[in-house]
């Protein structure tokens, strides 16, 4: 590859306009190393990854630039030094401290010499003085020996505490540098320049930079595939002379590095070089790196499940047959790490579903039945309603806040649940009434397994199993033809529908609804989930109503025997249209308003004791309790 075509865009920004602008802010990755190129007429060649430092004093000794710039480095530590031992700091600031004195002088003489500055005069504001003269002063008078300073300010967001609470000192220092950028003065044919090396741009004051045009930000972000692809064909031996299969190991090896800084790449080497994992299973040490020794759950539920993880979760979900057995599918594929298999990105999530269909009829409960199946404790289901992620940038609270912005260090909701446990289950209920840019972010998560969070850090979702859950298709906005209001909702579909016309409408209306990026991401992972069927309904009743009588009988030493007539006349109850339309809730609501709510009349009128047993019984279609 040519060498020119992959050059970082940011290498390529700071040469541009090198020369043109005063001053340049670099933020981001700036505590990584980079490539260096050299220079041969037209070509582009890589000489070696380098700090920070070097590329900078590489560009301003560049070969068109050569003879025209000195670098003068200044840190919060060192004050002036010479870090790449240029052997021109001492000389340099020595002859700026002189002009600096000569300056001062001139201001005195000026304005008195009683005069008092409104600072310290500590030595932070001293070399921000030293500087401001560099930058605006001329340093010789024989136009054959001007040169064009660079001043490279390392740290410089740590000159300061806050940039919201500046002492006079910090604000003396900035406006020295902000004097310095405005009056530059520019030579024959290059500028004095000011670079400002910060960890991200609002660590500085925002007046320093804003509507100042001689300004120009530069973020650095992390490496991009092809230049980790160069690192790491010159630095991992393993893969030197591979045989021609190891080249499919190699290009994984780069696509599961995604995010990460060079010096990461490094230690990756020295992490793979200490262990005894053969390159083959290379993708091991980047899960170690990026994971830690941590116990692969997913090789532990192997062994856990059974043959029956159908039967386990039909006991929690009623009556959805052809839910079930797709989930169960996917599960089985997500345990034995076969997702995403098919497609060129290896680091999508464990398994990704989309659960869409009536209210009521258990696409919560199945994820939470999966999760228990999965972990053994539904608890530890990552849960998100969506309804509290309606507006304009409540994205932010997923992801984390930009910086600047407020919310910014405490992290996103999901990045930080996903970080602490990257094992895990992730349900985003009733995904449909979340803002859209939300599901614009969840594209990356379901194409590339990856998110990168308002803070900078890439956080990983390939051991996760992401579930969707929808109503869209169900009903629709009933709107006046007059007012353009909304005044309601009807359904689409009703039960007693085919389950395969109920699947046609609500995979239409998906459609309609979701981006189609959106649903091709998902693909065939849309379960459908059906009306709940009359047996069913018998069934979720029936187990309420068992449950309630357990936890009288386990709370108040009281015992509850029920006879089948009234059995059937609940059953009768939550079969009627209102309830039957609300599935499992709409019967919840039946049981608790046509037993729950009159067995505790009962039991408080009757001043019911422990080891009593209730009685009930059917009268004129109602039901009857009675002490026995």
């Amino acid at each position: 590859m040519d060498a020119a075509a992959w050059i970082p865009k940011w290498q390529k920004e700071l040469m541009s306009f090198k020369g043109i602008k005063s001053t340049f802010i670099i933020e981001g990755n700036i505590s990584d190393i980079y490539p260096s190129f050299n220079k041969d007429g037209e070509q582009y060649n890589l000489s070696e990854f380098c700090s920070l430092n070097r590329i900078i004093a590489g560009m301003f000794d560049s070969e068109e630039t050569k003879g025209f710039y000195s670098i003068q480095y200044c840190d919060p530590i060192f004050g002036f030094s010479d870090p790449l031992n240029l052997n021109q700091a001492a000389d340099m600031v020595r002859l700026f401290e002189e002009k600096t004195d000569e300056k001062q002088k001139e201001i005195q003489a000026i304005n008195g010499k009683d005069k008092r500055e409104n600072h310290s005069g500590i030595k932070m504001v001293r070399n921000s003085e030293i500087i401001r003269t560099s930058m605006t002063v001329q340093s010789v008078k024989n136009d054959s020996e001007k040169k064009s300073v660079a001043n490279v300010i390392s740290f410089a967001s740590r000159f300061l505490s806050s940039p919201e609470n500046m002492s006079i000192d910090e604000t003396t220092f900035f406006l020295n540098l902000l004097y310095a950028s405005n009056n530059a003065i520019r030579g024959n044919k290059y500028i004095n320049t000011l670079i400002l090396i910060v960890n991200k741009l609002n660590d500085i004051p925002a007046w320093f930079f804003l509507n100042n045009p001689n300004v120009r930000t530069i973020t650095i972000p992390n490496p991009d595939r092809n230049i980790r692809s160069v690192y790491i064909e010159k630095n991992y031996k393993v893969f030197e002379n591979a045989a021609p299969e190891m080249a499919k190991v190699q290009s994984k090896f780069v696509d599961l590095t995604e995010g990460m800084k060079i010096l990461e790449l490094s230690e990756l080497r020295r992490l793979h070089d200490k262990s005894n994992i053969p390159t083959e299973e290379i993708a091991d040490v980047v899960a170690i790196y990026k994971y830690g020794f941590k116990e692969n759950k997913w090789a532990q539920i192997k062994g856990k499940l059974n043959n029956d993880m159908r039967g386990n979760i039909e006991k929690r979900v009623k009556g959805q047959e052809q839910a079930i057995d797709k989930i169960v599918r996917v599960i089985k594929r997500a345990v034995v790490g076969l997702s995403g298999m098919q497609h060129s990105s290896s680091t999508k999530p464990r398994g990704i579903l989309f659960l869409a269909g009536p209210t009521g009829t258990g696409k919560t409960e199945i994820v939470k039945a999966v999760t228990e199946l999965l972990f053994e404790d539904e608890k530890v289901l990552i849960r998100f309603d969506m309804s509290e992620y309606t507006a304009e940038h409540a994205d932010q609270k997923l992801f984390g806040a930009p910086p600047g912005y407020v919310g910014y260090d405490n992290g996103g909701q999901l990045t930080n649940a996903v970080k602490n446990n990257p094992f895990s289950v992730l349900l985003f209920d009733e995904i449909e009434k979340a803002h859209p840019n939300i599901m614009d972010k969840f594209l990356q998560i379901l194409e590339d397994g990856r998110m990168t969070d308002g803070q900078g850090n890439t956080v990983y979702f390939t051991e996760t199993l992401i579930f969707f859950t929808s109503n869209v298709g169900i009903s629709r906005e009933i709107v006046d033809p007059d007012t353009r209001r909304v005044v309601g909702r009807e359904n689409i579909v009703s039960p007693g529908e085919p389950y395969n016309v109920i699947q046609e409408k609500v995979e239409e209306a998906m459609k309609t609804y979701f981006k189609p990026e959106v649903i091709n991401r998902i693909g065939e992972n849309i379960v459908v989930f059906n009306y709940i069927n009359q047996s069913a309904s018998q069934e979720i009743a029936k187990s309420q109503i068992i449950r309630i009588n357990n936890n009288l009988q386990k709370n108040n030493k009281i015992n509850i025997e029920i006879d089948k007539e009234a059995y059937n006349l609940l059953y009768s109850f939550c079969w009627q249209d209102k309830p039957r339309s609300n599935g499992g809730r709409g019967i919840g609501n039946i049981i608790e308003e046509q037993y729950l709510n009159p067995l505790a009349e009962f039991i408080f009128d009757n001043n019911c004791q422990e080891n009593e047993t209730i009685n009930v019984k059917t009268e004129n279609f109602r039901l009857i309790f009675k002490r026995r």
